[in-house]
């Protein structure tokens, strides 16, 4: 595969700030993401990791613009792409973005993927709109991209249908289109969930190869965090549409600081520990329509202090990490 060298530009590629995004329940608007700042730099790796329900997938849904109209709404905020805000821009211009300087893995490849088109013509169809290849040209550019994902016997599966294809098939479909036309950002919404272990462990170094390769950043949303030891730089942990805690990979492993990331990693198996050693986290993250006051963690954490059930904490710095915490900030101040 061909070397693309890293954009000479600088700064993070994709800057997310103040991000607010609400889905309607009634007459009333709640936010599901809440005052979001999230940056993404050139050539990383970034895991957005929490439990269902925390704002991952919407978070990455609003970077594309693939909200449910009507339904929800993006409030307030910037989303930053090399320094234009994509919300600013009109939905024409947005449709040349997607597929083409962002792509997208989706999390389940059957329900991504058209039943009625054979794959080769799925593949072939970004290369066609966003590079204006004709359809000879289209069709080998496709093949490339399969055999680059290591889909097997390539040429003749192209022309076959996802029915025929496994579940570890169908996302290298998937990720051979997301990367069609060598997009700057790769957006990964749990890649290997619908996977089993052996398919998981292939696609994820997949991903990681091709973010190499094409010198792309990419942002892959999971909740395990096996996942994000094996192929993340730096981690953002969310809770109730806010990041409590971000921090390099090998750091926030080694300490975790935030009470919800100590929670997450003592819930996750360990194959040097035994299975009872796991301790599940008690009660859930809060709906959207009942939002604790202070900080969201609150209900569940066994560190909570009288101001964190009446304040919401800020996110500040913390050694080489940003931290949403009164507990532990007071906690490093007073050191």
């Amino acid at each position: 595969m061909t070397q693309v060298p890293p954009s000479p530009s600088h700064g993070p590629v994709l800057a997310i700030r103040g991000l607010r995004t609400e889905f309607r329940s009634g007459r009333n608007w709640y936010p599901a993401v809440r005052g979001l700042d999230l940056t993404l730099n050139r050539n990383e790796t970034l895991a957005v990791v929490g439990e269902s329900g925390s704002g991952k997938s919407v978070t990455a849904l609003s970077i594309l613009r693939l909200l449910p109209e009507g339904g929800a709404r993006i409030a307030a905020g910037n989303i930053e792409l090399d320094g234009k805000d994509l919300l600013t821009l009109s939905e024409r211009d947005m449709d040349r973005v997607r597929g083409d300087r962002i792509g997208m893995v989706f999390q389940e490849p059957m329900t991504a993927l058209n039943p009625t088109m054979r794959i080769g013509d799925q593949v072939e169809e970004a290369l066609r709109i966003h590079r204006g290849l004709d359809r000879a040209a289209a069709r080998r550019e496709a093949l490339a991209l399969l055999e680059e994902v290591k889909l097997p016997s390539a040429a003749q599966r192209m022309h076959e249908y996802p029915h025929q294809f496994s579940g570890g098939m169908r996302q290298r479909v998937v990720i051979a289109m997301a990367l069609a036309c060598r997009p700057q950002v790769l957006l990964a919404d749990e890649p290997t969930t619908a996977l089993d272990v052996t398919i998981q462990a292939q696609v994820l170094s997949l991903l990681d190869e091709l973010k190499r390769t094409y010198g792309m950043s990419m942002m892959i949303i999971t909740h395990n965090l096996g996942v994000v030891a094996l192929i993340a730089d730096r981690v953002a942990v969310m809770y109730a549409g806010q990041v409590v805690e971000e921090a390099p990979v090998r750091s926030l492993f080694a300490m975790p600081r935030h009470p919800y990331t100590e929670a997450l990693l003592r819930a996750t198996p360990r194959v040097d520990e035994d299975a009872g050693t796991l301790a599940p986290i008690p009660g859930q993250v809060p709906s959207i329509r009942a939002m604790p006051p202070g900080c969201a963690y609150a209900p569940r954490c066994p560190l909570r202090r009288p101001p964190c059930e009446t304040e919401v904490p800020p996110l500040q710095a913390d050694g080489d990490r940003l931290l949403r915490c009164w507990v532990r900030n007071n906690e490093r101040i007073a050191a």
